[in-house]
């Protein structure tokens, strides 16, 4: 039996309280501490049975812990990890790695100087669908990846935007703040993006900051991509409201988010749809395809994400989501809004 990991949570929020209920539940962790400095993260603390810290340099000057999950505001990811890369401790960092391309970038190299343990949060990596989805693609089930059709569309309600004025100004829409998890998605399924181009349109709510986008994507291998993504659209067409993992949301199982074609067959993704021709017979629009249901477990993929931080905590693993990973997440994503702002396609490699 080895010892569970002494892990603190930085940031009692709605993910970090996430979190910290996550880490209470793994046997090979427990919770040591939280940092927060907000008056209402004393009763987490206090719920919790562990010590406050209101700043994190106060925690590593003064407890002995194994690892800290970085659940705090964006522009404190890269100054926080960066402590934690000077203390020797690893951390989950939540994305995005950081609030911009350069801060990042200065992150990275910090980390890969000292050989730190990082992981970044694109927890969607750790679920039992997008594992089986990369799996089928990488197996060439679907032959040369040519085309790539993705969505994000789903309707945010009016309370989120009278809780968060911020969210009405350019930086709060659905580029920054939702589509780096479908740039995580794709490039793990898809490879490299290579090149950007966007439309964007403010028409709908009439905030200073777009609603919807219709985003081109060239991909390192080729292929060819569409993505449509919209805050204020009544659909059903978005990952979490298609993969069921995040319980919160109805469900619509019949519903992709994804599709994925290559030159032998294509795979729509959550639904695991997958058609492909017949071995041996020409292909053709008049073939039919043989069609089948790969079947995935129901995981949760945060809990999945923080057994594998524990791992790569122990340096008994490389972290499936590295600080480049996040860092180029990030890259694609602003230059998404830059394509959508000058009219440009924008080359991210």
């Amino acid at each position: 039996m080895t010892t569970p990991l002494r892990l603190a949570v930085a940031g009692a929020g709605l993910i970090g309280r996430r979190h910290i209920e996550l880490i209470a539940a793994d046997p090979d962790c427990t919770l040591a501490a939280i940092v927060d400095p907000a008056p209402a993260a004393a009763e987490v603390a206090r719920v919790a049975g562990v010590p406050l810290f209101a700043s994190l340099t106060a925690l590593l000057a003064s407890s002995t812990i194994d690892g800290v999950v970085l659940a705090t505001p964006n522009a404190l990811h890269v100054s926080q990890a960066l402590e934690c890369i000077v203390a020797g401790v690893p951390a989950l960092v939540e994305k995005p790695v950081a609030d911009s391309v350069a801060a990042g970038a200065r992150l990275c190299e910090a980390a890969e100087r000292t050989g730190a343990r990082m992981l970044v949060g694109h927890h969607r990596r750790h679920g039992a669908i997008m594992a089986r989805a990369c799996e089928i693609v990488q197996s060439g089930r679907l032959g040369a990846i040519v085309a790539v059709v993705g969505t994000a569309l789903f309707c945010k309600p009016g309370a989120y935007f009278d809780e968060g004025p911020w969210r009405t100004q350019p930086g709060g829409g659905p580029i920054l703040i939702n589509l780096i998890h479908e740039i995580d998605n794709l490039r793990a399924l898809c490879g490299e993006i290579v090149a950007v181009q966007a439309l964007a349109s403010s028409a709908r709510r009439g905030f200073p900051v777009e609603d919807t986008v219709a985003i081109g994507l060239r991909f390192a291998n080729g292929a060819l991509g569409t993505f449509a993504l919209s805050d204020t659209a009544a659909s059903a067409r978005s990952w979490e409201q298609t993969s069921g993992e995040n319980k919160a949301y109805p469900r619509y199982a019949d519903e992709d988010c994804y599709l994925i074609a290559g030159t032998d067959g294509s795979l729509g993704v959550p639904t695991m749809r997958l058609r492909t021709y017949a071995r041996g017979e020409d292909r053709s629009w008049w073939k039919p395809f043989d069609t089948t249901i790969a079947g995935v477990d129901d995981v949760d993929p945060l809990a999945r994400q923080l057994a594998h931080f524990c791992a790569v905590a122990r340096g008994e693993a490389t972290p499936l989501v590295t600080l480049r990973d996040g860092l180029q997440n990030l890259h694609i994503t602003e230059a998404i809004a830059e394509a959508a702002r000058t009219g440009r396609i924008v080359a991210t490699a």
